[in-house]
């Protein structure tokens, strides 16, 4: 098994921090993509964060009402070692299908 840290991500608009408001998962649980993780407040909005994967909750970094810059590890998450690492698809590599060929065309006007 393999941990992957989650830290804040970046809100937008020039946001450097957030307010930890409720956390929606615990230690021990085990969560899937896109499952909201944690509710945060920044100057402009209360969010919730989902999650970027799959897997269990190792560690989870501040409580209810501290804040957390962006940046700052958020979440642990244990995940298989087979997927660590790993965020979307490896693209396969493929033969070109078609090819061009290009040819110099000569004037012959002298």
């Amino acid at each position: 098994m393999a941990e992957i840290s989650f830290p804040l991500p970046d809100l937008g608009e020039g946001l450097i921090e957030a307010t930890i408001l409720e956390w929606i998962v615990a230690v021990g649980d085990q969560v899937e993509r896109n499952q909201p993780l944690v509710e945060v407040e920044t100057t402009k909005s209360a969010v919730e964060l989902p999650s970027p994967q799959s897997g269990k909750v190792l560690r989870i970094h501040g409580e209810a009402g501290e804040k957390i810059n962006v940046g700052e590890p958020l979440i642990v998450f244990e995940v298989p070692d087979d997927t660590a690492g790993i965020v979307g698809t490896v693209p396969e590599e493929k033969a070109p299908k078609r090819r061009v060929r290009l040819s110099a065309a000569l004037d012959d006007e002298d």
